[in-house]
């Protein structure tokens, strides 16, 4: 069993922030949304890594409530390189060393969504 994808929200017209970070903060590539979800708003995201492929559906929800605990945790290979990427375009990054055996910190995107990165350590 594996993730197909994993989904969060954004309030009605957050997409191009959400593509903003996805895209150009976090590396992932825009996917088209079939036809009859794209009526529906949001954007979807991809990134084909060797242990698989990463998907972030971003939905629109009216009544848009940011998810500060509930979370995605990304693995990825170069630490460091994301958290200054993350850092220098705005984006908070916050170290926890609570996890044995990884180093990880958390983020948020442009709408509050929890995010965690985290790499072997």
């Amino acid at each position: 069993m594996r993730f197909h994808h994993v989904q969060l929200s954004c309030p009605p017209g957050g997409e191009q922030a959400a593509r903003a970070f996805w895209v150009d903060a976090v590396g992932l590539h825009e996917v088209a949304k079939p036809p009859g979800l794209a009526a529906r708003g949001g954007a979807w995201f991809r990134a084909a890594d060797p242990g698989g492929t990463v998907e972030v559906h971003v939905g629109v929800e009216e009544r848009f409530v940011p998810a500060r605990k509930a979370h995605p945790a990304l693995a990825v290979d170069d630490l460091e390189a994301v958290a200054l990427r993350l850092a220098g375009l705005g984006y908070p990054v916050r170290w926890d060393d609570d996890l044995p055996g990884f180093r990880r910190f958390y983020t948020a995107d442009p709408h509050g969504n929890r995010v965690e990165m985290v790499a072997a350590g």
